[in-house]
């Protein structure tokens, strides 16, 4: 009997099948949360359906009705555009530049929750080709830690995101390097980079762990193989930006994507290095003028979120975006030597949640909802070891209350 209970699954139609029932309980979770609070991304990307459909592609990046502008890539934008076509049939308002301001409607809260719910199922497709060989008390174990992430029921389907389809798409690249099928998992890779740009932290782990597979077979062999690798990534690039730069709006697009003058942190505070660092210069800044010096304190906030908001160091050395790539490129070293010298596909995994770990310690504007790129990928991994169980509870709980700040609850009068 113990030996039926660890034996891997060999009957996809009944691995799909459980796969199914998971996703149907987490849709009817999901369900139940449509009426509760939304908070300002919600209009953010109804304004984003509403440019996309509303304006032409030249303007997509350069329009300013609303001040929740386009900044994600491209491929997120014909995204949103295709959501729109469905909206417009829905509610015409919703996709209406001006009239579409702010707009509450019973439609529009319904439509933007059920594309969220909807777009799920590529996480769920790429949790099924990554634990499709497991046993099953693994498995399904694995699609409880996923599927009923906390993380993600709040930041998704409370705050409003959609980091579950795009976290889909980062475990279908990892699904497909777990396989030895390095093209279509780096294929899969800069289709991400192009729906959301902060995933690129983990670039560096995706480029030494390819050119060292590749370079594995031989110079010439090697060397044809990143030759395709990096035509494949260049077609992608060529589609996402190429219409752009046709239009002259590549600059725009860039400037969009990369707004440096946020700030070091975000509005919601991540708890990562930089939250010490602003401690230790207010706290040395303050006690240096109990003593008398004449320090000009900066204001109490470092960011309020939106580009120009920030404010500088009173003691310390001032943080630029260059020096937090520095940083992070520097403490990301480990799994770059490790993947260079032994590009063992049953790794990846790990050295990516380990990526972004970093990214998310040491990153500039870290939103605290980035915890979710390596608390998910490091569910998938958890039950290798116990070591690596430790370090999916430590880290998952340690974040998560970093994200009740996104359950807001309207105060209610005791009378």
């Amino acid at each position: 009997m113990e030996e039926k209970l660890h034996k891997p699954h060999k009957n996809p139609g009944s691995t799909l099948k459980s796969m199914s029932w998971y996703a149907l309980v987490a849709a009817c979770i999901k369900l139940l949360l449509i009426p509760s609070y939304h908070s300002t991304d919600f209009e953010v990307h109804r304004n984003w359906l509403a440019l996309t459909h509303s304006l032409p592609l030249s303007q997509w990046y350069s329009d300013e009705t609303s001040p929740w502008t386009l900044d994600y890539p491209p491929f997120f934008a014909y995204f949103e555009r295709f959501l729109s076509i469905f909206a417009n049939l829905i509610d015409p308002t919703i996709v209406h530049l001006q009239k579409g301001l702010n707009y509450n409607a019973t439609t529009v809260i319904y439509f933007q929750r059920m594309t969220v719910i909807v777009s799920d199922l590529c996480l769920f497709f790429a949790l099924y080709r990554l634990t499709a060989k497991m046993d099953s008390r693994k498995r399904n174990l694995i699609w409880v830690l996923v599927a009923s992430s906390p993380g993600l029921f709040i930041v998704d389907h409370v705050h409003f995101q959609y980091n579950g389809f795009l976290l889909g798409i980062l475990l279908l690249s990892l699904s497909f390097l777990e396989e030895g099928r390095e093209f279509l998992g780096g294929f899969c890779f800069a289709v991400l980079l192009c729906f959301k740009h902060l995933f690129a932290v983990a670039a560096p782990v995706y480029f030494v762990y390819l050119l060292s597979r590749f370079c594995r077979g031989g110079f010439l062999r090697g060397f044809g193989r990143v030759l395709w690798m990096g035509v494949v990534v260049a077609l992608v690039f060529a589609t996402a930006f190429g219409p752009f730069v046709y239009y002259g709006q590549i600059q725009q697009v860039l400037h969009r994507m990369f707004p440096f003058g946020r700030g070091l942190c975000h509005a919601y505070w991540a708890p990562n290095f930089w939250v010490f660092y602003i401690i230790l210069d207010k706290g040395v800044a303050f006690l240096l003028w109990k003593l008398g010096f004449n320090i000009q304190a900066p204001a109490a906030s470092f960011t309020g979120g939106l580009v120009g908001g920030s404010s500088p160091f009173a003691i310390l050395p001032q943080i630029t975006p260059l020096t937090t790539f520095v940083m992070v490129l520097l403490a990301t070293s480990p799994a770059l030597i490790k993947a260079w010298r032994n590009p063992c596909p049953g790794m990846i995994t790990k050295w990516v949640a380990y990526a972004y770990t970093i990214g998310f310690l040491f990153g500039w504007h870290v939103h605290e909802k980035a915890s979710l790129h390596f608390s998910i990928p490091l569910a998938i991994v958890a039950l290798q070891s116990s070591e690596d169980a430790k370090h999916y509870f430590l880290l998952s709980i340690g974040c998560l209350p970093t994200l009740f700040s996104h359950c807001y609850l309207k105060p209610k009068s005791i009378l």
